[in-house]
C-alpha cells in the first residue's frame, strides 16, 4: 500500500494511522504542536500536583469503534465502570437520588418499573423516544420531546446537553437517535457507562504511540502544513514551511485537524462554523473521596455542571453548552462547581480547594441541523484527499466515538481505492 500522510495527531489522525498501519499500510503522522491527542489527552498540572484530563469524557459500552480501537492499540483495561449498567443521579435541589439502569434485551422492560426509571414518571411518558426514530433533517430534541415535564428536565435535557454540546431546544434529533439507537436501543450490554481509568493519554494516546513504530508507522511532532499544493484535481504537495513534500503516484493526505484548519487548506471545503463551549473544573480534596455507590460518575440535575467524576482525590466536573459560563471569571465558575462538588461529597462549601479550570471555547461544533448540513463526507473533490475528525459526517455527535469512527472510515476509503483514488482522478 502506498504511503498515507496523516495531519493530525489527535484521535482521527491516530485512529486512521492505527487502522491503515495494522493492515500494513505505509503511514507518516505529522503533529503541528510537541504532544498527539488533540483535545483528548492528560497533563500535569503544577498548582494540583496531578495529572488531570483537559476534558472528562463519558463513553458507552456500545461505542464499537471506540472499543476495536483500544482493542487495536492492545488497551481494552483502560477503561473502568459498572456492570450491569447503572447511571446514578442527584437532584440538588430536592437531594433526591435515583439510577437509571436499563434491561438486558432490546425491549426496554426497565422503564416499566418504577425503581429503574426516572423518578416521578410514567410508562407513557416514554414513548415520545420513538418520535426520534422519524426526526427528519431540521429535527429537534424538543420537537420531539417537549421542553417540560419531569422526564425532560431528568432525562432527555441532561441526556442532549451532554452529548451534542447544544442546548436540547436546538439541537439535531437525528444526532441523539444516532446514540440511542446505538447504545440504549441494544440494551444493557451496549450502555454500560466507562470512563478512563488513568485518564485520557494512559487510555487512548500513550498506546496508540507505543503502538505505532511497532506497525511500522512513523509520527513527526512539530510538523505544521502550512500549505498543500493541488494538480489535476489531486494533492501533489505539502508545505510544513521547513520541509516540503512532493507526494507520488498513490500516496493519499488524510487532514485530521479542526473545522477552521481544513477549510484554510482545502479550496471551498464547506464546514461547520459555529461551536458550543465547554468547561472542566479539576479540584483537588484533602483526601480521596468516592461516590456512591462506589461509581467512577454522577449525574447533577439542577446545579451548575451536569457530570461529577472522581479519581482518587481529585474531583472533576464538566458543564456542556457552556458558552455563558466560560466567559466569567475563574474564581466564579470554580465557587459555583464547587458548590456543586461540595453537596455531594460532603466537603465544606466556603473552604475552596486548589482548583484548575480549563476551557474549550470551540469544545466541539453546535450540533444544529442547519450546521449538521455543513459536516463534510470523508473523501473531497481531490482524489487522494480525505477528511477525519469528529466534525465530519459519521452520523454521530462530536464525540470520541466520533473522532475514532471517522479515522477508521478515512482508512476503509484509501484501502478500497487502491491508489489513493487514481480511478477518480
Amino acid at each position: 500500500m502506498p504511503r498515507t500522510h496523516i495531519i493530525g495527531a489527535g484521535l482521527a489522525g491516530l485512529a486512521t494511522a492505527v487502522s491503515l498501519a495494522r493492515h500494513g499500510g505505509d503511514v507518516t503522522v505529522y503533529e503541528a504542536s510537541g504532544h498527539a491527542g488533540g483535545r483528548c489527552r492528560s497533563f500535569f498540572d503544577a498548582k494540583l500536583e496531578r495529572t488531570i484530563d483537559n476534558g472528562n469524557h463519558l463513553l458507552l459500552s456500545g461505542n464499537q469503534a471506540t472499543m476495536c480501537y483500544l482493542a487495536d492499540i492492545k488497551a481494552t483495561d483502560s477503561l473502568i465502570g459498572p456492570v450491569p449498567a447503572c447511571f446514578p443521579f442527584l437532584d440538588l435541589r430536592t437531594g433526591q437520588r435515583w439510577r437509571l439502569r436499563p434491561n438486558a434485551g432490546r425491549v426496554p422492560w426497565w422503564i416499566l418499573d418504577s425503581r429503574r426509571r426516572v423518578p416521578d414518571t410514567k410508562v407513557w411518558n416514554y414513548v415520545s423516544a420513538l418520535r426520534f426514530s422519524m426526526a427528519g433533517t431540521d429535527t429537534t430534541v424538543t420537537d420531539c420531546v417537549g421542553d417540560t415535564g419531569v422526564l425532560f428536565e431528568r432525562f432527555w435535557r441532561p441526556l442532549a446537553v451532554g452529548a451534542l454540546n447544544t442546548p436540547a431546544r436546538a439541537g439535531a434529533a437525528q444526532l441523539l437517535w444516532s446514540v440511542l439507537r446505538e447504545t440504549f436501543a441494544q440494551g444493557e450490554a451496549a450502555c454500560r457507562p466507562r470512563i478512563p481509568k488513568r485518564g485520557l493519554s494512559a487510555a487512548f494516546v500513550e498506546p496508540a504511540l507505543n503502538s505505532l513504530p511497532q506497525m511500522g508507522a512513523t509520527v513527526r511532532f512539530g510538523h505544521r502544513l502550512r500549505r498543500i499544493s493541488y494538480t489535476s484535481r489531486r494533492v501533489n504537495g505539502l508545505d510544513f514551511g521547513s520541509k516540503r513534500i512532493r507526494l507520488r503516484d498513490g500516496e493519499a493526505v488524510v487532514l485530521a485537524v479542526p473545522p477552521p484548519a481544513a477549510a484554510e487548506l482545502v479550496p471551498a471545503l464547506t464546514v461547520p462554523d459555529d461551536t458550543h463551549a465547554i468547561v472542566n473544573v479539576h479540584f483537588r480534596l484533602t483526601s480521596p473521596a468516592g461516590l456512591p455507590p462506589k461509581l467512577p460518575l454522577l449525574g447533577l440535575i439542577g446545579g451548575t455542571a451536569q457530570w461529577l467524576f472522581v479519581r482518587g482525590d481529585v474531583a472533576s466536573i464538566t458543564v456542556s453548552a457552556a458558552d455563558a459560563l466560560a466567559s466569567e471569571p475563574a474564581e466564579s465558575i470554580a465557587r459555583k462547581t464547587w458548590n456543586d462538588v461540595a453537596a455531594e461529597l460532603d466537603q465544606e462549601r466556603d473552604e475552596l480547594p486548589p482548583y484548575r479550570i480549563v476551557k474549550e471555547k470551540r469544545a466541539t461544533f453546535a450540533q444544529t441541523p442547519n450546521q449538521v448540513k455543513r459536516r463534510p463526507q470523508t473523501g473531497t473533490e481531490f482524489a487522494n484527499l480525505y477528511l477525519a475528525g469528529d466534525w465530519i459526517d459519521t452520523g454521530l455527535p462530536a464525540t470520541i466515538e466520533s473522532a475514532i469512527r471517522s479515522g477508521q472510515m478515512a482508512a476503509r476509503a484509501i484501502a478500497g481505492n487502491g491508489a489513493a483514488g487514481a480511478s477518480r482522478a
